[in-house]
């Protein structure tokens, strides 16, 4: 492995300024098939058939993105909505993370074996299923009559999620065979991600404040009801020219760690760091790591692949992407505890304040893309970690203050830090490695972000549900997010390719 990151060292560099196109690797192979899964395969679909006309092409496009908004409507509706559940099913606030996480973990757990079955079985038929399993999980945690019960649907609802995100786009990326096309495709279904988080907290805000908290997840049906009749009648088959094998034990061990850490960061300060429990877990955790490494490095195809961290920019660019989303996370659970439960807002009143936060990203994401095809990923990585910082230290007035002015000035920079974040992180990790390995390179990048989601929460969750005090409770969480700013500026500083 040392070889050949030597080899081809020289090639990796001369890469880092093909921002636009590793953008398309990381999440469609750049002009070859990647497959679900993510990996990129040298062959091409097993179907050969006629283009499909500009129009249909672009009906495709939205259909498949449709799966991506619901998944990240899942996520930021749920959030206004934590105190009403918590009240509905007498649930304690330090236990409601495990609402988000619950579907988190399991959603970035099965991203590249969802990929996988999709290559094998057919991707608008696993695409079918998953909506079908997100429908029939969304239905059981509408009608949940207690907390296991909703937080097993949630489960239920991140596996069907997992068979969502990364199909739609191999489909997307399958159907534009132009790459110009193809950029802009992928262009459109990044924007998606802004529009589900400005959606997702307005939306959930209105339906809490007509119905309840149950709407948050009746509002699924009608959406997968229509997208899978689309889906039946518009979306063409297709598979992947090369088959990934199922690594098994590698995706029961990542389920395992992942799920064992979560529930460490939301359970220990509840139940004691010298619990039994507690200390089981530490055991387990330190265990499994080293298991999973070496299971993985002896699999033909793993789940994830520990060889490539070896290459230290792929390092730093996974590393800027748990940054980015554990502190984008943390602050999108934080303040909203604050606004509800300290300031006594509506969830209606919390989902307008968020705005900001959803505009900036949808804003900057466009010109970060475009700095990094002109001049690299450096300059974009260093705005988007300073724009983080400056928000983090500027909510650490906001409980002192009370000032709805400065969380809104603060939203708006964490926004632009994720905006600008997501194009250049992309870029280093899959301009890191030689093109053989840029799907791998997204499928992990991809893996990280949601991971970051899932440690976020699950952080914020521990330090301020439930606090007596918010504001000493809260300052944990604000440096927190600024040191994750902080990460993402140094990974800019030390970033090699020049702008």
């Amino acid at each position: 492995m040392d070889a050949w990151c030597t080899r081809h060292r020289a090639g990796c560099d001369a890469r880092g300024r093909r921002g636009i196109v590793a953008l398309s690797r990381e999440e469609s192979g750049a002009g070859v098939d990647t497959g679900g899964s993510g990996v990129v395969s040298s062959a091409t679909d097993t179907e050969s058939r006629a283009s499909p006309s500009t129009a249909r092409r672009w009906t495709i496009l939205a259909v498949c993105a449709s799966a991506l908004f619901l998944v990240g409507l899942d996520t930021s509706i749920v959030t206004v909505g934590l105190s009403e559940i918590g009240a509905g099913l007498d649930v304690a606030p330090d236990r409601l993370s495990w609402v988000i996480d619950s579907y988190t973990v399991v959603f970035a757990s099965f991203l590249i074996t969802s990929g996988a079955l999709a290559d094998r079985f057919g991707r608008r038929r696993t695409l079918l299923v998953g909506m079908l399993v997100f429908g029939l999980s969304s239905v059981l945690c509408a009608v949940a009559p207690s907390f296991g019960v909703l937080i097993a649907a949630r489960i239920a609802q991140g596996v069907g999620a997992s068979m969502l995100t990364p199909v739609g786009l191999a489909i997307v990326v399958n159907t534009m065979t132009d790459p110009a096309e193809r950029a802009r495709a992928i262009g459109v279904w990044g924007s998606m991600f802004g529009l589900s988080l400005a959606a997702g907290p307005v939306t959930g805000g209105a339906l809490i404040a007509a119905l309840d908290w149950r709407a948050l997840f009746w509002i699924n049906i009608p959406c997968v009801a229509v997208a899978m009749i689309l889906i039946v009648r518009i979306v063409p088959e297709s598979h992947g020219g090369q088959v990934r094998r199922l690594d098994v034990p590698g995706q029961a061990l990542l389920v395992a760690i992942l799920a064992i850490a979560v529930a460490l960061i939301i359970e220990v300060p509840r139940i004691g760091w010298s619990n039994p429990l507690s200390l089981t877990g530490y055991v387990t955790l330190a265990g499994l790591l080293p298991l999973f490494v070496v299971v993985e490095s002896r699999r033909h195809q793993p789940v994830i692949e520990p060889a490539l961290f070896r290459v230290a920019a792929f390092r730093g660019a996974v590393l800027g992407a748990l940054a980015v989303f554990v502190a984008f996370s943390m602050t999108l659970l934080t303040t909203t505890v604050y606004l509800q439960d300290v300031r006594g807002w509506t969830a209606v009143a919390v989902g307008a304040a968020i705005l900001p936060m959803a505009a900036g990203a949808i804003c900057c994401a466009p010109l970060s893309g475009y700095l990094v095809s002109r001049i690299g990923p450096r300059v974009p990585l260093m705005i988007a970690g300073a724009a983080i910082v400056l928000g983090g230290i500027l909510l650490t007035g906001v409980p002192v203050s009370d000032s709805i002015g400065l969380l809104i000035v603060a939203y708006l920079f964490i926004g632009v830090g994720v905006g600008f974040a997501n194009a250049p992180i992309t870029n280093t990790a899959v301009s890191s490695l030689p093109p053989a390995r840029a799907g791998v390179a997204g499928g992990t990048a991809s893996t990280a972000r949601q991971v970051g989601i899932s440690v976020g929460i699950a952080l914020a969750g521990s330090l301020v549900s439930g606090a007596d005090d918010f504001t000493s409770a809260s300052v944990p969480a604000w440096i927190t997010i600024a040191l994750c700013g902080a990460v993402v500026v140094m990974l800019g500083v030390v970033n090699r390719r020049p702008g």
